[in-house]
């Protein structure tokens, strides 16, 4: 009894142990990482809404369907290589540091954006176009193998406990505004120029504009400093390596690249069950998202026969309902817990999938306007929720790397293959109601999967100290926690000298 006593004895909090948020560093931590978001989902919602253009331009001798589904392969093609890029900067972020793997993703997301702006037409130079097209497109989908996973670990670091919901919702923020700011351009671009003149040369705009919103980005992120978690993580074992040497604490950067910390086989096998409920939590997420964002513009105009600038009106109607809920669901999440959100959210899928393509497929603007609000209010308990849930899973020492990974490996499977697999069924099928299927299927797992999470609400990351805003916040953490020990230690002292007090009454002895 006494070891499993002096086992469950909580040590008392010093002062030192708590980290104080500097705030002005983490609206930059936040802004920055959003801004990173904002450029990879400015690509996406021009390719999503771009997508019956780039068939004709790219791929011209197919047949309209078989177009579109050229187009979404090559979509999907970026999202294979995702793991690739989450096995390298991954396990490298907790290495050298997140701030220098997201100057690098950044950097390399803007680069291949912008050169697809550049590119030839199948008229021009024949297969070439295509294939320049698709290599493109795997250099950006390797680089996104980093960006997401580690901006939320950033954020999530520099985060106060209580507001981590909050604050993580900003990043995803930031995607529906460059989803929202793509869209909108090219929705823009389609009324001035008309489909002619979008085919001949207008497509490229949005491409080159990739330019200088990444030179913006990645001068934010390298004003960044990196986050406390990671310092203090990389102070410890630097401290330990020298210990163990007899001599002087080697750089803590040096160190923690030579440590190997986050090595996959550690991620594999002690971590296998967050890497599982992690995959489930991206599925339900991602396959939601891409099936709004990337699919469902060109659902309505070729499956549907609908006007192309009403369809891609009601999907940005639907981006900016998302983009106005948002922060709301995030600081929801930080009272209620992620838990409920995310549960209520799988719940409602499965059962509104149905009823909103429904009404989406009844054509003209009020009930598809209807349809596509409830698909969007569904996707926001998932957008609002994951940036802070998802990096609380692992320890600081393999965050970036087992979120990278776990992260990629859902997202490539599942996600980035949406827009493909649902229009490949559709085409093969006929049976237009296949979508909301699909989205039935991925409420279920993600169901099942948010049983087994913990809350993490206004709890310390795993492997890190608490995260609070004020120094007086500060000092009554470290006061209560005292107390507590002070209790917990006398309650060990009474159950030491008198044991019998706390029998069950039938044990005692008269």
């Amino acid at each position: 009894m006494l070891r499993t006593l002096l086992r469950r004895r909580k040590k008392a909090l010093s002062s030192e142990d708590v980290t104080v948020a500097d705030q002005p560093q983490v609206r930059r931590a936040v802004t920055a990482a959003a801004l990173g978001n904002t450029m990879e989902w400015f690509d996406f919602g021009v390719y999503a809404y771009l997508a019956g253009t780039m068939g004709k331009i790219f791929f011209p001798t197919s047949s309209p369907g078989a177009q579109v589904v050229s187009t979404f392969a090559t979509f999907a093609a970026a999202f294979l290589v995702r793991p690739l890029g989450g096995l390298v900067f991954g396990p490298l972020g907790d290495r050298i540091g997140r701030q220098k793997v997201l100057a690098a993703t950044m950097i390399m997301m803007a680069a291949s954006t912008f050169a697809v702006g550049f590119l030839p037409t199948y008229a021009s130079v024949g297969f070439l176009a295509p294939l320049l097209l698709l290599v493109c497109r795997l250099v950006q989908g390797f680089s996104t193998g980093g960006e997401y996973a580690g901006a939320t670990t950033y954020i999530a670091e520099y985060a106060p406990d209580k507001r981590r919901g909050f604050l993580g919702s900003w990043l995803d923020f930031g995607t529906f505004v460059g989803y929202a700011l793509g869209s909108g351009l090219v929705t823009v671009l389609t009324l001035t120029l008309g489909p002619q003149g979008l085919e001949d040369w207008g497509w490229r705009i949005p491409f080159f504009i990739a330019g200088p919103l990444g030179l913006i980005g990645l001068y934010m992120r390298l004003k960044l400093e990196e986050t406390p978690a990671f310092k203090k993580e990389a102070a410890y074992a630097a401290s330990e390596a020298g210990a163990a040497e007899g001599g002087a604490a080697a750089d803590p950067h040096d160190e923690a690249a030579a440590t190997g910390r986050g090595h996959l086989k550690e991620i594999f096998t002690r971590h296998w069950h967050a890497v599982l409920i992690c995959m489930g939590l991206v599925l339900l997420y991602n396959v939601t998202n891409y099936m709004v964002t990337s699919y469902l513009p060109t659902y309505m105009t070729v499956t549907l026969g609908e006007d192309d600038t009403t369809a891609q009106l009601l999907v940005l109607g639907t981006m900016l309902l998302v983009v106005l809920t948002i922060t709301t669901v995030g600081h929801t999440s930080d009272r209620w817990g992620r838990r409920p959100v995310f549960l209520a959210g799988g719940v409602a899928l499965v059962a509104l999938a149905v009823p909103a393509f429904l009404l989406i497929r009844e054509g003209g603007i009020l009930l598809p306007a209807v349809g596509c609000a409830v698909l969007g209010l569904l996707l926001v308990c998932f957008a609002g929720t994951a940036a802070s849930t998802l990096p609380a899973l692992f320890p600081t020492r393999l965050r970036y790397g087992a979120l990278s990974i776990a992260f990629n490996i859902s997202v490539s499977l599942f996600g980035g293959t949406t827009p493909l697999f649902t229009s490949a069924l559709v085409e093969a099928t006929g049976n237009d109601m296949v979508p909301a299927y699909y989205l039935m299927v991925a409420g279920v797992i993600g169901f099942v999967s948010t049983l087994f999470l913990h809350e993490t609400a206004g709890r310390p990351l795993r492997g890190s100290g608490p995260m609070v805003e004020t120094a007086d916040e500060a000092d009554r953490l470290v006061a209560r926690s005292r107390t507590a020990a002070g209790r917990q230690a006398r309650d060990l002292w009474i159950r030491l000298r008198h044991p019998w007090a706390h029998r069950p009454h039938r044990d005692r002895r008269d």
